[in-house]
C-alpha cells in the first residue's frame, strides 16, 4: 500500500526566485528516487524549484536521507512507498501524491527491474515481472496523472519515461528487460497521442551510466568510453535531460538518447560481456 513515510520538517525560506509552497510549486513524482539516477534527477529538479514526491519500494532510510538533504536546501518534499508491480499500490501512490502535495504536474518513471535472462533462460514469470514493473506501472501512473490534470482547467503535465539506448542498438542479452522497455517505448507514442493536449509523454534513453549487475569497476570504466564521443552518460546528464523535457512545452512522443552516441555503434552483446569480468587487484 502506498504510504507517506515520516513527516516533513518545516521548510526553510526558499530563494527569492523559488515558489513558496507545495501548492504553488509544480509537483513531480520521481519513482525509484533513493539512489543512482533517481537521486540525481531529484536533486536536479529540486534545484529548479520543483516540489517532489520521492518514491521508493524498500529504500526508506536512503529516501528519507535524500529528503532531509533537499529540505535543508529549501525544497518541498514528501516521501512515499509503493510496490509499483502491484496495480493497486501504483494507483494508491498516485492518490497519495495529490493528497499530500495538493497538486501533481509530472511523473518521472525511473524505477526499473533489471534482471538477466536470455533466450535460453526466458520464461513467463521473468517477462511478467519486468512488464509489470517497467511497462504497466508507468502507463498506470500516466493515466492517473491525466485524470488528475483534467480536473484543473488549462493545466498541462508531463511524463518522462527512462528507457535504454539498447532499444536502438539491440542485442539479445537481458531479454525480458529489453522487451519491457521496448513496450514502454511504444507506449510513449501511444500515450502521447491519447493524452494530448493535457499530458506530454517523452523518453530519455541512457547509455552506460553506472556500474550495474555483475559489471566490474574496470569493465564500467572501459564500457563508458566505448562510444563515438569517448564517453557515455553520467547521472547528471540524464537528470539534465529529464529537467529539459519537463519544461519543453513543444515536445511530446519522442525520446532523447543521452548516451555519447553509443546507439550508433552496433554491439552484438551487452557491454557487460565486452569488458573485463574481474577487477585487477
Amino acid at each position: 500500500m502506498a504510504s507517506i513515510v515520516g513527516s516533513p520538517t518545516p521548510d526553510p525560506m526558499p530563494p527569492n526566485n523559488a515558489l513558496s509552497s507545495t501548492h504553488e510549486r509544480p509537483v513531480a513524482l520521481v519513482t525509484g528516487s533513493a539512489r543512482r539516477i533517481g537521486r540525481a534527477i531529484a536533486l536536479e529538479l529540486a534545484s529548479q524549484g520543483w516540489a517532489l514526491a520521492l518514491h521508493h519500494r524498500h529504500s526508506a532510510s536512503e529516501t528519507e536521507s535524500l529528503a532531509a538533504e533537499l529540505r535543508a536546501q529549501g525544497a518541498v518534499v514528501q516521501v512515499m512507498q509503493a510496490d509499483l508491480a502491484d496495480e493497486a499500490q501504483a494507483r494508491q501512490l498516485a492518490q497519495a501524491v495529490v493528497r499530500q502535495c495538493g497538486r501533481w504536474d509530472a511523473v518521472v518513471n525511473n524505477a526499473s527491474l533489471f534482471e538477466y535472462d536470455d533466450v535460453g533462460t526466458f520464461g513467463y514469470q521473468a517477462l511478467t515481472r519486468h512488464l509489470l514493473a517497467n511497462t504497466a506501472a508507468p502507463v498506470v501512473l500516466a493515466q492517473c496523472l491525466h485524470q488528475h490534470l483534467q480536473g484543473r482547467a488549462g493545466a498541462q503535465g508531463c511524463v518522462v519515461n527512462l528507457l535504454d539506448q539498447k532499444l536502438w542498438n539491440p542485442n539479445p542479452d537481458y531479454l525480458s528487460y529489453t522487451l519491457s522497455k521496448a513496450a514502454l517505448e511504444s507506449a510513449n507514442t501511444l500515450l502521447a497521442q491519447a493524452l494530448a493536449p493535457t499530458v506530454r509523454v517523452c523518453g530519455v534513453a541512457p547509455g552506460v551510466t553506472l556500474v550495474s549487475g555483475p559489471m566490474t569497476d574496470a569493465g564500467f570504466a572501459q564500457a563508458h568510453t566505448m562510444t563515438p564521443l569517448g564517453r557515455s552518460s553520467t547521472p547528471q546528464d540524464i537528470a539534465q535531460a529529464v529537467a529539459y523535457l519537463l519544461r519543453a512545452a513543444a515536445i511530446t512522443g519522442t525520446t532523447l538518447l543521452v548516451d555519447g552516441g553509443q546507439h550508433l555503434t552496433p554491439q552484438s552483446r551487452d557491454v557487460l560481456f565486452l569488458t573485463p569480468q574481474t577487477d585487477s587487484q
